[in-house]
């Protein structure tokens, strides 16, 4: 290219030519002269700029590298004045709630599990320890963060108002200090910040405690099945409790909003919102049924999987096939392996601890636990696709 006098000499000179340092050889990276830019000049063929312009694109870069840093440290500075705080507010009061459960449920078996509670509590002290320390270290990683972003931002602040222009495309820390700001990622949400409730989790104190409700009970709920849900495959006794599978759909059942079409499926009609509640289903003559826990908002019509038991969020089952036991959850499917066959099914829905407890009444044995979050009132639910099932009362 063909480079034009930059004026009058001024500031430092080429050594090879005694003229001005006006241009900028994108090449070699280094300011020259008009001369060694010229067609003759040591720097012919090679990318040529001015000086300035060099200087001005390196100037918008640092205003731009400002501003990310600027919008980084408030999002850093947000995380470590509102997240943490909260995560740490939250686990301790997981960590109290969970504490004061164990404390509940051992409590009405003491004699039988006082080594169990020292071990249990020191489960959740060590966890909420764990949760606490976590959030520490991460508060002190990020008031780290923010201070060596300050002190980046302040370094190229400083670069930005006393650098002339050579000086500036001359100024190698400007790319140091760049790429040390991009190596400060953005805060990310991590397990390691939450109080493991798993910690709690013992088949002693939950089949203890299961033997202990059952014994302390005079009767369980009266537990009636909607008949405008049933479905048409689907038949439903005159005292509401016992549910028939037809192979062949009725045309006697009226369609309508809360009735199941295709599934056979049927829900009761009370719901429960708070406290601990119990039932006993009867399905020694069936080979395929489903019994558990819905939400109100549980699809009723079509065959997908919206509608149809354990293969959506709205419902929780314990499922038999043939001689398959599973319990079911958004489509998440887990095998149970029973010894034998329940003739009866209980189910016990402890609300206040958010757990949902499968047993066998004839024996108390604990058929499978699990232990998650209900978002609403939850509707004892049935489906049956071989023989009868029947409510207990």
């Amino acid at each position: 290219m063909s480079a034009e006098s930059a004026g009058p000499p001024s500031g430092p000179l080429c050594p090879e030519h005694g003229q001005a340092l006006s241009w900028f050889c994108c090449s070699e990276r280094r300011p020259v002269c008009a001369a060694c830019a010229g067609p003759g000049g040591r720097c012919r063929g090679h990318r040529i700029r001015r000086a300035e312009e060099r200087a001005e694109e390196l100037r918008n870069r640092i205003v731009d590298q400002c501003e990310r840093l600027q919008i980084l440290s408030a999002s850093i500075t947000k995380y470590v004045a509102e997240v943490l705080p909260e995560k740490n507010q939250r686990a301790v009061s997981t960590a109290s709630a969970a504490r004061e459960l164990v404390i509940q449920r051992l409590g009405v078996v003491r004699s039988l599990c006082e080594s169990e509670e020292q071990r249990l509590l020191e489960q959740v002290h060590g966890e909420e320890e764990r949760a606490h320390q976590s959030i520490l270290t991460q508060r002190v990683h990020w008031t780290e963060a923010l201070q060596k972003l300050d002190s980046i931002r302040t370094s190229l602040v400083a670069m930005l108002t006393h650098l002339d222009d050579l000086q500036l495309i001359k100024e190698q820390e400007i790319f140091e200090r760049t790429e040390e700001a991009e190596g400060i990622l953005d805060p990310q949400e991590s397990d390691k910040l939450n109080f493991n409730e798993k910690c709690i989790r013992s088949p002693l104190l939950t089949q203890l405690w299961v033997t202990a409700v059952l014994g302390s009970l005079s009767g369980t709920e009266d537990v009636r099945i909607d008949e405008r849900t049933v479905s048409p495959f689907l038949q439903l006794s005159d005292d509401r409790r016992s549910l028939t599978f037809n192979a062949k759909k009725s045309k006697a059942c009226a369609d309508a909003p809360e009735r199941f079409d295709h599934w056979p499926n049927a829900l009761a009609a009370t719901s429960f919102q708070a406290g601990l509640h119990i039932w006993m289903v009867n399905v020694q003559n069936s080979c395929a049924y489903k019994v558990g826990v819905a939400l109100g908002q549980l699809p009723r019509k079509g065959s997908g999987s919206d509608s149809r038991l354990g293969h959506n969020t709205f419902s929780w089952v314990f499922s038999r096939y043939d001689q398959e036991f599973r319990f079911s959850h958004d489509g998440q499917h887990e095998p149970l392996g029973l010894l034998r066959c329940p003739s009866q099914l209980g189910v016990l829905l402890d609300l206040q601890a958010q757990e949902l407890l499968f047993y066998e009444p004839a024996s108390g044995t604990v058929l499978h636990a699990h232990r998650a979050p209900f978002s609403g009132p939850l509707f004892p639910v049935f489906a049956v696709a071989d023989q009868t099932i029947s409510i207990v009362r």
